[in-house]
């Protein structure tokens, strides 16, 4: 992908993971700087436990980074993250393929 290429989603999960992560910097919960680190080290932690460098995996380590800055800077508790998982897992089950999934 060049500069002047968009970013491809397969999901939209991964447009909303990138997009929560770039609003959570221009609100100042957390700095570029600290987002590229926070990225870096989830594709490094990736990478040494054997994760393909292929890019098929990018937007996983986005939702890693941006999970582990969120429990870093007390934006959630693991308890929060963990239960909001889950909804959207139970969400996710019920919804029709093909069909957007909604949250309660």
């Amino acid at each position: 992908m060049t500069r002047s290429e968009p970013p491809q989603f397969d999901e939209p999960w991964q447009a909303e993971a990138l997009a929560l992560s770039i609003a959570l910097v221009q609100a100042g919960r957390f700095t570029p700087t600290e987002w590229a680190a926070s990225l870096g080290a989830a594709i490094k932690r990736a990478h040494a436990a054997g994760d393909p460098d292929d890019g098929s995996t990018y937007y996983d380590h986005v939702l890693n980074a941006l999970e582990q800055l969120v429990l870093e800077k007390s934006l959630a508790t693991q308890d929060a993250l963990a239960a909001r998982k889950e909804a959207w897992r139970a969400a996710h089950a019920r919804t029709p393929h093909g069909q957007p999934v909604q949250l309660d």
